[in-house]
This record gives structure tokens, sequence and C-alpha cells, in this order.
């Protein structure tokens, strides 16, 4: 059930307007480092394992620069899209260590690299990066204190997306709501 949402190209539809407002906020609370004009200058992206009928501008990652001359700085909006500079979508990327870490209808390790088209090799980078970076990083700790402590750490991004699945009504509300609280910190 949870990985076929992957094929929707609906879950990308919402995510990309939830990215879309996060960049205008961004655009309208002006530049962070002179309080100058910012100005949309978004780039393309080619993330892996999202649907194959995705318009193209759902690839474009919001950014912003600075209109001061002197500044002319760029400021990059809070994603549910993009995770950092991984070339895989964030979604793929929490469901895929998800699912991997509560084998739910015993989803083995192999079907998730089938399923998804990812290697081994990507699968453990990501389980080193949620279980010894994520949780120290300041994305993380700027957001840890408005779920409840039954989200483990060490089992991140698993019991974090389980918990939003709790207390979502469908799989798609939980993946949606729990990228959004990843990008913006809001808990609705």
């Amino acid at each position: 059930m949870i990985p076929e949402l992957l094929r929707r190209v609906s879950l990308f539809r919402v995510l990309h307007q939830i990215d879309r407002d996060l960049a205008e906020q961004c655009r309208q609370s002006g530049c962070p480092y002179c309080n100058g004009i910012l100005h949309y200058a978004p780039y393309y992206r080619k993330p892996r394992g999202g649907p194959h009928d995705l318009p193209e501008e759902f690839s474009k990652r919001f950014s912003l620069c600075c209109s001061c001359e002197e500044c002319r700085r760029r400021v990059l909006p809070p994603s549910c899209l993009f995770q950092g500079r991984k070339v895989y979508w964030k979604a793929v990327i929490m469901i895929t260590i998800s699912l991997h870490q509560r084998r739910p209808d015993g989803v083995s390790a192999n079907q998730l690299m089938r399923m998804f088209s990812i290697s081994r090799k990507t699968i453990i980078r990501w389980i080193r990066y949620f279980h010894d970076v994520f949780p120290k990083s300041r994305e993380w700790q700027s957001v840890r204190g408005y779920v409840q402590a039954a989200v483990s750490d060490q089992r991140l991004p698993g019991s974090l997306f389980f918990y939003f699945r709790k207390h979502s009504s469908t799989p798609f509300n939980g993946v949606i709501k729990c990228l959004r609280f990843l990008a913006s910190g809001q808990v609705t």
C-alpha cells in the first residue's frame, strides 16, 4: 500500500504546491543577509524514484536570489520534494528507509531495491545518514520538540513517518504531513 504512493502523480503535485508556498513565504521575508528583495531563480533537478509521467515543473527546485548588487546571495527555501543534494525524491528516501526499518508485510531490502531501482550501497548510505548524521542535524533539532518522545531518534525516519501515519486519515496524508513537518516544522 505505502510503496504505491510513490507511483501517484497526485502526491508529487501536492508536495510541489507546498514547496511553492514555502518559497513564496521565504521570498516575502526578504533576504536574510541584507533585507533586500528576493527574486525567483529556480533550477531543474533530475530526481530518481518517482513516477515516470511527472510533469517537468515538479523537478524544479525553488531557489531565490537577492536583488541587491552588493549581496546577490542565494536563499534556498525548505523543500518537501528534495532532500538536500541527494538525487532521489525526499519521499522515496523516507518511505524506503521507513519500510526497511519496519518491514511491514515482509518487505525485504531486495524487494525495496527492485521496487525503486536503488542499489544496496545507496540504501546502506541512507541508513547511515539517518542513524548517524540526521539526528544531530540542525534540521532535526529545530523541529524535534514538536513531536512526541515516542518518535525515536535511533529509528529515523521510520518512527517519524509512522507517527504521522498513525495520526492521519490515510497513508497519503501521513506522507504529506511528515514531509511538510520536516521541511517547515509545521505539524498541521
